[in-house]
């Protein structure tokens, strides 16, 4: 099948060379004795000479749509560029966006404790573990950071400095499994113990007297009492009344006041 077409294509061609070379010759002698011959050979070559144009067009159009092909790739190259800028700004203008409101969670933080002398600082490591609930601030011994000092966020407690380097403290916060805090509920002021729990980031009220008339949704602070944390900072809300048959061992789930999860800035009270 192949080699039939080939075949005709090579006599078509033969045939077209023959026919313009007859062109040639009658072009050479007297038109007006040979005008019926030449119309006639005329009527013949004409389409393949237009079918020639025509293939001489479509190659034109062929080398426009490579050059087109060209200035797309550029174009497309030069819109990756700008996409590539744009997607720069809009990260810089998220980290403006981000110390913005770190300014503003540390001009609410001094507001709401004016009454204290504090030092706001960045959370630079976490260790929020089943066992281990521990954070690292950026401000040490340099910034007379001392061991025990109380740490605080906006929405209230987080814990105390339990270790200093130079430059940076470790905290164990109130959510830590070793974290006791004596604390008040604020509806009664009946002194308990808030304890951190293992493998969960609520707290634990307990001692709790016999009498007390717990109420979910009561907030709960500290007392004051132990040496480490003053008086009336908010450790979070009473969220469930655990009842057991021996009324002494009653305890209730605390959730803190602090999303310890999204805590990212800090103030430490160097005075009490």
């Amino acid at each position: 099948m192949n080699k039939n077409n080939n075949a005709s294509g090579i006599f078509g061609i033969v045939i077209t060379i023959f026919l313009l070379i007859i062109l040639v010759i009658f072009s050479n002698v007297n038109i007006e004795k040979f005008s019926y011959i030449e119309g006639a050979i005329s009527k013949i070559v004409t389409p393949i000479q237009n079918g020639m144009i025509y293939l001489k067009n479509k190659i034109n159009g062929n080398e426009s749509f490579f050059t087109d092909i060209a200035n797309l790739k550029k174009e497309n190259e030069n819109l990756k560029a700008k996409i590539s800028e744009l997607e720069q700004e809009q990260r810089e203008l998220e980290i403006i966006k981000a110390e913005n409101t770190t300014l503003k969670d540390y001009m609410n933080l001094t507001e709401k404790y004016a009454g204290y002398k504090t030092l706001p600082a960045y959370i630079i490591g976490k260790d929020i573990s089943n066992y281990s609930k521990t954070i690292i601030i950026n401000l040490g011994k340099k910034d007379g950071i001392e061991v025990n000092m109380t740490v605080i966020a906006d929405a209230g407690l987080v814990g105390h400095v339990i270790s200093v380097t130079d430059e940076t403290a470790k905290v164990e916060t109130i959510i830590d499994s070793a974290s006791s805090v004596s604390s008040n509920i604020t509806t009664t002021r009946e002194a308990i113990i808030c304890r951190g729990v293992i493998d969960s980031n609520n707290l634990r009220a307990v001692n709790i007297p016999t009498d007390t008339n717990l109420v979910s949704g009561d907030n709960v602070e500290t007392s004051g009492m132990g040496g480490i944390y003053p008086k009336g900072i908010l450790i979070g809300t009473i969220k469930d009344i655990i009842n057991t048959r021996n009324i002494m061992d009653r305890y209730a789930v605390i959730k803190p006041a602090v999303d310890f999860e999204k805590l990212e800035t800090v103030l430490v009270i160097t005075n009490k």
